[in-house]
This record gives C-alpha cells, sequence and structure tokens, in this order.
C-alpha cells in the first residue's frame, strides 16, 4: 500500500537545521516501504496573511481554496493529495516562527471552507521543533502546531519510546543544546543524536498510523457494497 507523506518546513533558512531534522525525519519514512515523500519549505515563499474575510466560508470552488493568489495554492493542494503531512518549525522567541505561524493560519480554508472544509479529516500529522538551546521553546513549538493538527480534524502522532518531547519530535543546533556555537558545522542538529532519534521514530509511527487508517477506511467503505 503506498502513502503520501507531505513535509512542511516553517524556516527562513533554506537547507537549514530544521529542514535537514525534517529531511531525516522522512527519510525514516521511506525506509518503511512504499512511501512517496514532497517537502516543501516555505523560505523564500510569498504567502500573505490570512485575512478573515471570509471568503473561503461561501465561495471556495474547486482548486479554489483561498481568495488571496500566492504561493498557498501549492501547499492547499499537495495537503489535499497526502495522506499524512509533518510540520516543522524553529522556535523563535519560545513559539513557532512567524512563517509557519502565517501558513498555519492560512488553513483557516479547510476548516471552515464550503467545499474544502474538514478536507484534512483523519490525515495523519507529526509536529517537529528544532531550538538553539534546550530550554528555548522546543515543546511550546510542538504543542502549537499540535493544536493546529487537532483543529484541521487530522490524527496527531508521536514517536513511542524513543527520547525527547512527548509533543513531537525535538532537536537543538548548538553542541549538546548548550548554545555552543561550532563555524565548522552549521548543521549541529545533525549532531544531536538524541532529538534524531526522536526524529526517526515519529516517521516510522507516521506511516504506521497512516497505514492502519489507509486500511480500515477502505474496510469501511467496502461494507455497504
Amino acid at each position: 500500500m503506498q502513502i503520501d507523506i507531505l513535509g512542511i518546513c516553517g524556516s527562513p533558512v533554506k537547507g537549514g537545521n530544521t529542514e535537514v531534522f525534517l529531511s531525516e525525519c522522512l527519510k525514516a519514512t521511506e525506509a518503511e516501504g512504499d512511501v512517496n515523500t514532497k517537502l516543501i519549505s516555505l523560505a523564500g515563499k510569498d504567502i500573505k496573511d490570512c485575512r478573515h474575510c471570509n471568503w473561503c466560508l461561501r465561495k471556495q470552488e474547486e482548486n479554489k481554496f483561498c481568495a488571496q493568489q500566492d504561493d498557498m495554492q501549492e501547499i492547499y493542494q499537495a495537503m489535499v493529495e497526502a495522506d499524512a503531512v509533518l510540520f516543522a518549525s524553529p522556535a523563535y522567541i519560545g513559539r513557532l516562527s512567524g512563517y509557519m505561524a502565517c501558513m498555519i493560519d492560512r488553513l483557516r480554508a479547510f476548516v471552515y471552507g464550503n467545499q474544502y472544509g474538514g478536507k484534512l479529516k483523519n490525515k495523519v500529522g507529526g509536529a517537529l521543533a528544532v531550538a538553539w538551546g534546550r530550554n528555548s521553546g522546543l515543546e511550546t513549538t510542538l504543542l502549537s502546531l499540535v493544536s493546529a493538527i487537532f483543529i484541521l480534524g487530522m490524527i496527531p502522532v508521536i514517536p513511542l519510546a524513543s527520547p525527547g518531547s512527548p509533543f513531537g519530535a525535538a532537536g537543538v543546533s548548538s553542541e549538546g543544546g548548550t548554545g555552543r556555537f561550532n563555524r565548522e558545522d552549521k548543521l549541529l542538529v545533525l549532531r544531536d543524536e538524541y532529538g534524531l532519534v526522536g526524529a526517526r521514530g515519529l516517521g516510522k509511527r507516521l506511516v504506521e498510523v497512516t497505514r492502519l487508517l489507509k486500511v480500515g477506511g477502505g474496510a469501511l467503505s467496502g461494507q455497504g457494497r
């Protein structure tokens, strides 16, 4: 059974610690077999703030999710096509990045939309966060992402029997999470073995639950035949 997994990176840094942390999680999903992955970085994308104009409540049409025409169109379409979505954000001032917050606000179109409202229901979601230090907002960032997953009607998963946060995968991008900087290595999250175990565990669990839901959904749909 093939499943499609989308990863969304909410860092303004292309190829930075948050993106490579998410990539490690996606690699773990691919290792489970019959998994297609796609990674979308919000870096450099034109994503406008949600205006709460309520256009989506009344005027959505097929493949037209929002009144604003910007790079959210690609993200909307990718989320509809995916079976599961991973949300990854750096921790900024103890919470998720502005890039990720803005993108999540625009997902209002999947909550209240006259055509696409509830479209993400029962898709699987997972959260990842990367912080400079070990006490720099990892869990508050993850909780914000998990809250969005709940509101969208998705099913959140966590890395079972793995170290780190109970709300998702948490990584640090300084040496040991102490804030020590290494000019020779700008991707220190890849040295955070503790965090990487969590990211990989999250990927594996995401695939497991997604497959269970697809099999169960198929069985239920066949009951009326």
